[in-house]
């Protein structure tokens, strides 16, 4: 065929089927990395020797329609991308990637509103789901250096901890942190004089807003982490007892109310998310006893029952991301010792067996991923109180201690923020 081809989209069969609009085919086949498209049209993008990156229109109206064809059967080889320009893709804001990488595909993308944006015809069969971009800064906040402190510590994108900045809200030890909405974060009840049930919102920019009265239990010492890439949960810890009540966070920060507890109560836990898909894991914790066990959170924020213990079951530890989609579990106190042991987490939820111990044995630090594929472990307590952090790279292996920056402090919280490095 060439020319003007009216009523034309691609089926699973790739014979033309009818439509009511018509759709021009452009004749020069693209072969360049980068391409502006338009609506009405159908394009054939020859990635032999470069990845192509599609950039949509800026605007659009409900039905506008472009189809876009492997011309070669390259993209498994090189890759296609697609900007929309500012517009939505599937529902997901322009900031998330959108990639096809298999060989002969075909992309027929409809345009239905600001909400949803563009849609793929047949998305069961050529659509890839957006991936969310990684957060690359981390954020430490509050804790006690024998009294409660209201202050954080930025992290940049290559992992270096900034000196104390003032913090806003209430002072308060024994809280917990998660990123939430993507690339913000929530800092949530602790101790201050007294338990608390309060939140402070931490922007893209990592500013923390002023308290805001929370929902749930008031308690410390409690967990914290992200689920389905975009929202939070809080969990266990101890009010007058220890409790295994959960709250869930939405994607705009909005704390819910108790959900019933699920697995062993417990305090001093840590909690970090893992996977593609965002699911979390709780793990560890005191019950009268040090234990291991772990309880998976899925995708939807649902709490799973007690995970079998693998590895040295200890209290105060903390937990954070690294390689893109797995994550680590690092020190703490088993009983009779701090230690500086770790536990990988597979990407699938697995708890791996003890690695040896790098770097000084502690506990009540925090943790929390930066740059996008790598974590930090930074400050806790031994006899007296730290500051310090030790790198994890891409492969989870934690480094050798670096002296921190900003004032040494124990029972405080951390999670990461920002899209940008």
């Amino acid at each position: 065929m060439s020319g003007t081809i009216g009523s034309n989209i691609l089926s699973h069969s790739g014979t033309v089927a009818e439509t009511a609009a018509g759709l021009n085919w452009v004749s020069t086949v693209v072969t360049a990395s980068t391409v502006t498209v338009e609506a009405g049209n159908g394009y054939w993008i020859n990635t032999t020797s470069n990845t192509c990156t599609i950039t949509l229109p800026a605007s659009a109206e409900a039905g506008d329609n472009i189809v876009i064809v492997d011309f070669a059967r390259t993209w498994g080889t090189n890759k296609i991308i697609i900007d929309s320009n500012g517009l939505n893709f599937q529902g997901n804001a322009d900031v998330y990637t959108v990639e096809y990488t298999t060989s002969g595909q075909s992309v027929n993308l409809i345009y239905s509103d600001s909400t949803k944006g563009w849609i793929p015809l047949e998305d069961d069969v050529v659509a890839d789901e957006p991936v969310q971009p990684p957060t690359q800064r981390a954020l430490f906040g509050y804790g006690t250096t024998g009294s409660v402190v209201s202050l954080k510590n930025l992290v940049n994108s290559s992992g270096v901890i900034a000196a104390d900045v003032t913090g806003v809200g209430s002072a308060r030890e024994g809280l917990a942190a998660a990123s939430y909405g993507g690339d913000k974060a929530i800092f949530a009840y602790g101790k201050t004089a007294s338990l608390v049930s309060l939140k402070n919102l931490a922007n893209n920019a990592g500013v923390i807003a002023a308290d805001v009265t929370g929902v749930g239990t008031a308690r410390q010492q409690l967990g914290a982490t992200t689920f389905g890439l975009d929202k939070a949960i809080f969990g266990f810890g101890i009010t007058a007892s220890l409790t295994g009540v959960t709250n869930l966070v939405n994607n705009s920060g909005t704390v819910a109310s108790d959900v019933s507890a699920v697995g062993t109560a417990r305090n001093h836990i840590a909690g970090v998310g893992f996977g593609s898909s965002g699911q979390g894991i709780f793990r560890g914790g005191y019950t009268g006893s040090y234990v291991g066990i772990s309880n998976l959170v899925s995708n939807s924020g649902v709490v799973a029952s007690d995970v079998t213990a693998v590895g040295t079951g200890r209290s105060g530890s903390a937990g954070c991301t690294f390689g893109g989609d797995k994550a680590i579990f690092g020190f703490g106190y088993d009983g009779s010792a701090y230690t500086g042991i770790t536990n990988l987490v597979s990407n699938t939820g697995v708890v791996a067996a003890d690695v040896s111990a790098v770097g000084t044995a502690r506990g009540s630090l925090a943790a929390a991923g930066y740059g996008g594929d790598k974590g930090l472990f930074a400050y806790g307590a031994t006899g007296s109180y730290l500051s310090m952090k030790n790198l994890v790279n891409t492969s989870g292996v934690v480094a050798s201690d670096v002296d921190g920056v900003g004032t040494a402090r124990s029972l405080l919280a951390a999670a990461g923020y920002s899209y940008t490095a």
